[in-house]
């Protein structure tokens, strides 16, 4: 007996636009499909989701996850295949949809959960806890505009926490609000699991995925490609992400430019691919490189990104310590002793650069930062750069320093 299956689902979208290659952004589509019109956001899927139980689905941008959702909740319809579905279903794609600005937060309570399939006397009833769950109980009068954007995330997060639902979808609302609601959010969905609710969770907090689910799914391009627990899944998708970064992420380089980002995949202690880390611990990455004409003063750097996309930290970078790159390939790795970024889902970018234009960017490689030491705030981290001769692939463990000393 399965609260949820999905049997053999696929979802087609029609693309408008010209059927030949073409210059320019629209050109860059064809390896979606555009050439025939049509683009498959996922590709004959197939799991089946037990009552109680919490499935995490991970996957890179537009892989297909958010189209999951949407076919569960019946926001779209499946083009093949067959979902079956037993039991009432709650949604909560977007925190804060359905308010209107001008009602207060009360009101929103009784509006939005209206949209979300609460029934009058069901919010009557939750109206307070609600309240109270949000931060927002003495402001409850007042209009939802004049909110600050944490209350109004935090309110639209409470009002979702508190359906009565057998199956509850959530698509990356967990990074809401400060770090302490984020922390009653997630006690929030365990409470709810530990009463017998099934959750379908996406996300790229991959943190978030591995404490809250019980099995996990890894979609790319729209096709299901591994299912296994949480650490399995997570353990592949850096795999991929690595992968990718290879070959999908420099698709659009001018042929032109003298080199580009092959690789960046971060090391764990035994010099495997990870992507976790943990706050105040040892981080190790690679960036790999070709380069096709030489170039003199050279710079790398790494960048790291919150989930809502603004630059953490910018500053980790050779610019002062000049690298002369020859024809080849070739690999720098980057190190910190204690990594200064608090628990929470994050991605990360590499870039090379000359004294005169940034020559290569590759972006995003996600990872997740689990609980380790305490670290106040977000600060940039003492680090070394050290450069490696390069003879064979990472996952090949054939990196050799060529001395101890900074390049």
């Amino acid at each position: 007996m399965y609260d949820l299956e999905f049997h053999s689902v696929s979802k087609r979208y029609r693309v408008s636009g010209q059927s030949g290659p073409s210059s320019g952004f629209s050109g860059r589509l064809g390896w979606f499909g555009r050439r025939s019109g049509e683009f498959w956001a996922i590709r004959d899927v197939s799991f089946a989701v037990r009552p109680g139980e919490a499935l995490g689905i991970i996957g890179h941008n537009g892989a297909g996850k958010s189209t999951v959702l949407k076919l569960v909740s019946n926001i779209t319809s499946p083009t093949k295949g067959e979902i079956r579905i037993c039991g009432r279903i709650a949604a909560l794609l977007e925190v804060g949809s359905g308010f209107h600005p001008e009602l207060t937060g009360r009101e929103n309570v009784y509006l939005s959960g209206s949209i979300l399939g609460m029934r009058r006397t069901e919010i009557n009833n939750k109206l307070d806890s609600i309240l109270e769950f949000a931060g927002v109980y003495n402001f409850a009068d007042v209009p939802v505009k004049r909110y600050s954007s944490g209350m109004y995330v935090r309110l639209g997060f409470a009002i979702a926490a508190h359906l009565d639902a057998d199956i509850l979808l959530l698509d990356e609302v967990l990074a809401v609000g400060d770090a302490k609601f984020q922390g009653r959010c997630q006690e929030r969905i365990l409470e709810l699991k530990a009463n017998g609710t099934t959750i379908v969770f996406i996300s790229h907090d991959l943190a978030s995925v591995r404490r809250l689910c019980d099995r996990g799914l890894l979609l790319n391009h729209g096709r299901l490609i591994f299912e296994g627990t949480p650490a399995e899944v997570i353990s592949q998708y850096a795999l991929l992400g690595r992968e990718r970064n290879r070959v999908e992420e420099t698709e659009l380089l001018n042929p032109q430019k003298p080199a580009r980002v092959s690789a960046f995949t971060f090391l764990n202690e035994s010099g495997s691919p990870t992507t976790e880390l943990r706050t105040g611990f040892p981080v190790r990455a690679i960036v790999e490189y070709e380069v096709t004409g030489p170039i003199h003063n050279a710079a790398i750097s790494v960048l790291f990104y919150a989930s809502g996309d603004w630059t953490v930290a910018s500053h980790f970078t050779t610019i002062d310590l000049p690298l002369h790159l020859p024809i080849g390939t070739g690999a720098i790795e980057f190190s910190t002793d204690e990594l200064a970024l608090p628990p929470g889902a994050y991605a990360a970018g590499c870039s090379i650069e000359d004294d005169r234009q940034q020559i290569d960017f590759v972006s995003k490689t996600y990872f997740a930062v689990m609980p380790g030491r305490p670290v106040r705030g977000r600060f940039h981290s003492p680090h070394t750069w050290r450069e490696l001769r390069y003879t064979e692939t990472v996952s090949h463990k054939q990196l050799h320093a060529e001395g101890d000393e900074e390049p």
